[in-house]
Formats: C-alpha cells, sequence, structure tokens
C-alpha cells in the first residue's frame, strides 16, 4: 500500500483541491468524500471511486475493488487535506455520474429546489426525499454545489442513489408540465392552500430558501401554491424541515 507524507505530493495538492474548489471539481469531472460509511454508500451504489486516503487505523470496505488506488497518510496529513473540520479517518476521490436531463419524467413525486446556499440543507433534502421514494430533485435558481464535500456528508449516501439535475426554471416546469405532474409552491400568496388539503400524492413541490423564499420567476411557473400550518407567530421554517414535512405529508396522501 502506497504512503504518502509530504503535502507537496500530487495526489496531496489534487484532492485537497477537488474538496475547495467548485470550479476544479467540474474541471475534473471529480468530487472528494469524506468517512467510511459514504464509502460503503458509494461502492453500494455503484459510485466510480477512484482514490481513496486514509489513516493507518481506518479499515477499509472488503468490497473495494482492487483497482482504486488507496494510500495511508499520518492523520495531521489527512486533516490537512479534508475539507471539513472532523474528518473521520479517510477521504475518497469519485468521478461525476452523468447530469443529462431526462427527456420524459417517468415517476410521480418531484421536488425543486430554489436558490438554496446552504450545502448542509440541500444534502439533508436530498436524504428525506430518498426516504420517502421520491423520483428526483432538480436544483435551479443557483443553488449549493451538489458535489460540495458538506453537501455530500449530509445526503449520507444518498446522493449517490437520488436521480438529481440542474436545470433552469423553464426546464423543470416544461418536464413536469410534459409528464402531467403539478408544480406547487411553497409560499404564500393568491390561492394559497393548506397543505392538509392540496392534491399532492403525484405532484412536484419547488421549496426556496429560508431567507428569500421562492423567486418570482419560478412561481409563475407553479400551478398552485401550499402553505404549511404553524403558529401564527412564527415567520419561516428552516427550509430542510419544511422538506421534511411537505414530504411526509406527499407520501402519507400517496
Amino acid at each position: 500500500m502506497e504512503k504518502i507524507t509530504s503535502r507537496s505530493n500530487p495526489l496531496i495538492s489534487h484532492l485537497r483541491k477537488l474538496g475547495r474548489n467548485r470550479a476544479y471539481r467540474k474541471t475534473c469531472r471529480a468530487f472528494c468524500c469524506d468517512g467510511p460509511k459514504l464509502l460503503e454508500e458509494a461502492l453500494l451504489w455503484g459510485g466510480a471511486v477512484q482514490t481513496v486516503l486514509k489513516t493507518e487505523q481506518t479499515e477499509l470496505p472488503a468490497s473495494l475493488p482492487a483497482s482504486v488506488r488507496v494510500a495511508t497518510v499520518p492523520e495531521e496529513l489527512l486533516a490537512w487535506v479534508s475539507p471539513l473540520d472532523q474528518p473521520q479517518g479517510l477521504l475518497f476521490a469519485c468521478e461525476m455520474p452523468e447530469e443529462a436531463v431526462p427527456e420524459r419524467l417517468e415517476g410521480n413525486r418531484y421536488a425543486v429546489l430554489d436558490g438554496l446556499q446552504d450545502p448542509g440543507n440541500i444534502g439533508a433534502i436530498l436524504r428525506t426525499a430518498a426516504a420517502f421514494s421520491f423520483d428526483g430533485v432538480f436544483l435551479t435558481g443557483n443553488c449549493a454545489d451538489l458535489w460540495n464535500p458538506k453537501t455530500i456528508r449530509a445526503t449520507m449516501g444518498a446522493a449517490f442513489r437520488m436521480a438529481v439535475w440542474q436545470v433552469s426554471y423553464e426546464q423543470a416546469a416544461q418536464l413536469l408540465k410534459g409528464a402531467n405532474i403539478p408544480l406547487y409552491g411553497a409560499a404564500l400568496g393568491p390561492n394559497c392552500v393548506s397543505l392538509r388539503e392540496a392534491p399532492l400524492s403525484q405532484a412536484a413541490i419547488a421549496i426556496g430558501s429560508e431567507g428569500k423564499g421562492l423567486s418570482q420567476a419560478l412561481l409563475s411557473l407553479c400551478d398552485g401554491r401550499v402553505q404549511i400550518p404553524m403558529d401564527a407567530k412564527c415567520e419561516s421554517l428552516n427550509a430542510a424541515v419544511a422538506a421534511g414535512i411537505l414530504f411526509w405529508e406527499m407520501s402519507r396522501e400517496r
């Protein structure tokens, strides 16, 4: 097994840059992940693992292909490479999957995320969508990078098994309309109905950031608006918390 101790090693430089630079990830068509659990999820769901960097004490999954490059490093070097505050003894690089948008949607339930900038929120929403068997998630309006290590960690492996497409508002709306799937915006306004009353068994739900909400551009493409009933003294919910409530109701109704 390869051993590395220098910060100037090309592999060390590559992994450190993958974890910190969105443009570099896009150029390399690769991203960096943290931890043995995520590595197991990547291998289970067909992730194209390229390289693994680990400490001496960290065990490798038995399912790791022999073709994957593996290097051991001191703990302090792994901490320097890792983009996260608390590395879990192992980092790995994965090839980005193809992001081809389907010509036609075949499922029943989708989420449209609009301008969410917190990687943790996006990751948590993807994890929740996977838990409720959603058929896909659209990222619109300059959302945070799906392949940010913080996003990937928050998905707890859902990023390797959930269909996610980065599209414009118009693309998302056209795809949903072509499949006869109504799009509802989680927002107050004209013709807003309570979440308890909206027909969501076959639908898509649009969720905006806590600070800005849904953009007018996306709201103009929605077929209706839904509101989560809550105490009048509360103005809003965290986007990931709101998504959990919305997804549960859509799943329950179905």
